[in-house]
Parts: structure tokens; sequence; C-alpha cells
């Protein structure tokens, strides 16, 4: 193997493959459908292959990945605009069991077996199929399970009792430098925070996280300087 060769072309196959992985989105890092799956696992071996000197010629390997990576796109923008083709591409969710019925026909369609959904549901916490209404086995491989009503946890709707929508938390502060941009966003200014840190009694230096939530609360979490020494989960 001719190591420079690997030296030069390691670095090169990875900044493709990255680029590429942005191209076609962040589905590729979430659960996949079968066609994502051999796509991806297809692009990294040609990567993997271009680093370690299979191809003779760099820009054949990475011309073989980029054409992967147009067909993935191409595929999935027409899958956007054809149900059929979707469904084809991707697949579809398959009811496994409903109502106290389990759906043999469509077990033996997913190609899967009854111990494995077992394995699958107690993963979830459920033990007992009394206090299932639905299984619906999706078409990334995935478990969906809609409890029965009497056994779904409570809510405040159910108590009659009104809540705050939580928002999303901005981060203010991060290892003792304010994100200006994160703090502006939130409605609030410098003076605001040194406000609030005074409150506090703490000083921005010493500040390793702080958040801002929908409430306008600065919720602050201190630079710690020791670590626990011993082992609680052995």
């Amino acid at each position: 193997m001719d190591f420079f060769r690997v030296f030069i072309t390691a670095p090169i196959s990875l900044t493709v493959l990255f680029l590429l992985a942005k191209l076609m989105g962040n589905k590729q890092m979430s659960e996949l459908n079968m066609f994502d799956y051999i796509n991806g696992i297809t692009i990294g071996s040609i990567a993997a292959e271009l680093a370690t000197g299979e191809f003779t010629d760099i820009y054949d390997g990475v011309m073989a990945m980029v054409i992967y990576s147009l067909i993935a796109i191409m595929l999935t923008f027409l899958s956007q605009k054809s149900l059929l083709l979707r469904r084809f591409i991707t697949g579809k969710s398959i009811i496994i069991y409903d109502n106290g019925k389990f759906y043999n026909k469509n077990l033996s369609t997913a190609k899967i077996d009854i111990n494995e959904i077992l394995v699958m549901c107690r993963s979830k916490g459920y033990f007992n199929f009394d206090e299932i209404q639905t299984v619906i086995l999706e078409s990334n491989g995935q478990l969906s399970i809609l409890p029965k009503d009497k056994n779904r946890p409570l809510t405040p709707d159910d108590m009659k009792i009104t809540v705050l929508q939580s928002g999303v938390e901005a981060v203010v502060i991060q290892d003792g430098k304010v994100l200006e941009r994160n703090l502006k966003a939130t409605g609030n200014n410098i003076e605001w925070l040194k406000k609030e840190l005074k409150k506090q009694n703490i000083k921005t230096s010493e500040v390793f996280i702080a958040f801002c939530d929908n409430n306008n609360t600065l919720k602050v979490h201190k630079k710690v300087k020791s670590n626990p020494t011993n082992d609680i989960f052995d």
C-alpha cells in the first residue's frame, strides 16, 4: 500500500463524503429507510476504497460518490412529487397489531417475526398487550405504539389544568463568553444579562453555560473544577 497516497486520498474522500452528506440532508443521520441505508453504505464503501487505494484514479472514486449522491437527491425529489414512487422507495407503515388482533400476513410482508415485535414492545416499556391498542411498524424499521386510553399517561387536559407552554431555551453564555446574537434573539441585551447575573451573585467568567427560556428566566450553570471520584454505577 502506498502510504503517501493514502495520506493524500483519505482527507479528500472524507471531505467529499462530508460535503455530499450535507447536500443530501440530515436524514442520512436519522433513522434511515431501506434506500437511504443502502445508499449510505455504498457511498461510505466507495469513500473507504478511495482512501485505501482501490481506485487507481482518484477522480473515478470521487465521481462515483457524486453520481450515487445525485441519484439519491433526484429520487428524493421525485418521491416528494409521487406517492406511488415514495411508497416504492421508502416503503410504508404496516399495522402489526390492532384491537387485540395480530396480522400474520403483515408480519410476513415486513420479514419480521413475533419475537422481534415482543422485544421491541418491551424496549418501549410495554410488557402486556392488554395495554396496547395498535402497533405499527414504520418504514424506517421503528415501532410506533398507541396505548389504550386507560393506560396512557395522565395529561393536564385530563385534569382540566391550564399550563404554560414551554419553548426552546436559548444559550446566552457558553464557557464564560456571552453569545450576543442569541441574547438579542431573546429580546434582551447585555445590561439585562448583567442585572440577572448580579441577582444570582455570579460573574460571567464563572458561567459554564446559561440559558434564557421563553419566560425570560435566566438559568445558569457554573463551572465546576472538581470531578466526582466515585463510580455510582459500579
